[in-house]
């Protein structure tokens, strides 16, 4: 996997932790130079093949929209400029469900459901290696997705974020049609708490894994967000790894329990 590798990572995930302590909006600041890409490091499975980039090209020169593009199927997907915000909601937004008093009772992200690509998978957890490196779920589970625990509970102020492989050497895996999904699609995350969010989604991009979008990624919001991340573009067989990573914004439209 290509990640960022700066001695400071090595630090996130005690800084994270006392960040959530005092409040999430408080420390995703602080951390937007500290914060991990996403990657996948899986090999390609049978017909495994995410959309391509498509970057326009004015006088020779590369030339970013200045928003994250909606997405769906057959569309290609193009990366927005680094300084681009967050796309805008898609639906109304609802308040963000507070987050536990106590570590104890804090919740945990179960399973999530992306009823447009027939997604249906348990979530797990996960880190950052001692290098700095985000971790991703075990090859050996295809089918399973990744809550990054020192972000934000699903549901709770700020930007969430799930990854899940592409492909593996025996085939597709859970988010092998991420890229089709597009603006408006409804996506659900059940919690442990038994609170069910619903959150849809306000565009996707595809980006080289040299540009990841860090601050658009893991920034501060005024609300509750969603990040699906998976790999895409094209397998690197020396490396071991796509070229791009493949990101889905989405926001908070309801929520019950």
């Amino acid at each position: 996997m290509t990640e960022q590798k700066s001695l400071l990572n090595r630090a996130l995930p005690g800084l994270l932790i006392a960040g959530s302590l005092g409040g999430v909006g408080a420390i995703m600041v602080g951390l937007l130079s500290l914060a991990p890409t996403v990657d996948d490091g899986s090999g390609p499975g049978p017909q495994a093949q995410p959309s391509t980039v498509q970057i326009q090209n004015a006088a020779g020169a590369f030339v970013l929209p200045p928003t994250v593009g909606p997405g769906g199927k057959n569309v290609p997907l193009t990366p927005a400029r680094l300084d681009a915000p967050p796309p805008l909601a898609a639906a109304p937004v609802v308040a963000p469900i507070p987050p536990a008093k106590t570590k104890a009772k804090k919740a945990a992200p179960v399973r999530i459901k992306i009823p447009k690509i027939k997604v249906n998978a348990t979530i797990g957890s996960v880190t950052v290696d001692i290098k700095g490196n985000l971790t991703t779920p075990p090859l050996s589970k295809p089918t399973l997705t990744g809550w990054y625990k020192f972000s934000p509970v699903p549901g709770e102020l700020g930007p969430a974020v799930i990854n899940g492989h592409v492909s593996t050497t025996q085939g597709a895996a859970v988010f092998y049609r991420l890229s089709e999904v597009a603006k408006g699609d409804q996506i659900y995350v059940y919690r442990s708490d038994k609170k069910v969010t619903r959150f849809t989604v306000s565009g996707v991009e595809q980006v080289s894994k040299s540009s990841f979008p860090t601050a658009r990624v893991y920034g501060n919001t005024k609300n509750a967000q969603l990040r699906l991340i998976t790999c895409g573009g094209v397998f690197n067989k020396a490396a071991h790894s796509y070229t791009d990573n493949i990101i889905v914004y989405a926001t908070l439209s309801k929520k019950k329990g």
